[in-house]
């Protein structure tokens, strides 16, 4: 395992490490969290999380809130609604909000998003990261200037064969168009983050390798990695049986964050809900391997029951002072309050 005090890791290395099992995946752990505490910090960034609709234009094989899926209660937040989020937040001391939705491109609701973020700067000094999916060029630059500065869009995977596994070939899911949408987010000035699920039907470890050397390659600020909970109300789910059970797949996402913590010793990584819902200690094995923001959830009860990306979702909604930083210190990190939590690397950089 000399290899881990490398940087630069080979294709067949990441190969390697993904596969490392007992003392061998103990020692890379390990390693993750060492340079993460030398690299950055033990302080967990804050995103407080705002679902603000469900209603989706796309129809994605693995996900519950794929147009076709008629069995969920479609809602969207008034603006009201969100600023109130915003507003909790703000006096939490989070310093930070993430607006994630449905993907939409109607220019209405483009519109509600814009006159939204100019809104919640309006409330304090919120940093503000959208999670909404593929936008066009001019639509990124209206949410920006109005003041979002993060983007989260998920690459899901960077297989274009497995991306049509888990999405229809069609024109509203284009795997160059997701990474154009990527590219151009960054070239806008967003610090820009993506991600993948692990331990999808007929992913290979190859190619989850291949996903972490396309994100330093891509030289992304941020990055969400989390296990495929499978959902009965979409096709894929009848590929379930042949997926790894859920302590391989958590397994598989620590790794996967440790190793790219060595690659990205600076970015910012989340430890994902989905971890929380197989393991009920997900979240802190997660931050343990190398991750450093979490997402407490303020979305409204009802509506956060509607969001139903994947099943049995963890309903998260921690909030500073009570358990969320208490279990946070007892692992040895502290929760970052009052900061936005910018990615070292991108702010270096920049």
């Amino acid at each position: 395992m000399d290899i881990l005090s490398k940087r630069e890791f080979s294709r067949e290395e990441i190969v390697r490490l993904l596969g490392a099992e007992g003392g061998e995946m103990e020692y890379l752990l390990n390693k993750a969290l060492e340079v993460k505490l030398a690299e950055t910090d033990n302080l967990v960034r804050l995103r407080g999380l705002i679902e603000i609709g469900n209603v989706c234009t796309k129809d994605c094989f693995y996900c519950g809130l794929r147009r076709s899926n008629h069995s969920i209660n479609r809602y969207s937040l008034t603006r009201e609604q969100i600023l109130e989020c915003a507003r909790k937040a703000y006096e939490l001391g989070y310093g930070s909000v993430a607006l994630q939705g449905g993907e939409r491109s109607d220019e209405g609701w483009i519109e509600e998003v814009t006159t939204t973020i100019r809104e919640i700067k309006k409330i304090g000094d919120l940093g503000i990261t959208l999670s909404l999916g593929e936008q066009d060029e001019e639509t990124y630059r209206r949410w920006f200037e109005a003041g979002a500065h993060r983007y989260l869009l998920r690459i899901e995977t960077t297989d274009e064969e497995l991306f049509y596994r888990i999405h229809p070939r069609d024109a509203r899911h284009d795997f160059r168009r997701r990474i154009e949408c990527i590219d151009t987010l960054k070239r806008i000035g967003f610090q820009t983050g993506t991600g993948v699920m692990i331990g999808l039907p007929h992913q290979t470890i190859g190619s989850l390798a291949d996903d972490l050397l396309w994100f330093k390659a891509r030289d992304v600020a941020m990055v969400g990695m989390g296990p495929y909970i499978p959902h009965p109300d979409t096709p894929l789910f009848g590929e379930a049986g042949i997926i790894p059970a859920p302590k391989e797949r958590i397994a598989l996402t620590l790794k996967m964050i440790a190793v790219l913590r060595l690659m990205m010793p600076r970015i910012n990584m989340v430890a994902a809900t989905a971890n929380l819902t197989i393991d009920p200690e997900g979240r802190e094995k997660a931050i343990l391997a190398g991750a450093n923001v979490i997402m407490p959830n303020l979305t409204p009860g009802e509506e956060r029951e509607a969001y139903s990306i994947y099943p049995d979702k963890a309903a998260v909604s921690d909030m500073p002072g009570t358990p969320l930083a208490d279990r946070m210190k007892a692992i040895g990190h502290r929760l970052l309050l009052g900061s936005w939590g910018d990615s070292l690397a991108f702010t270096e950089r920049k």
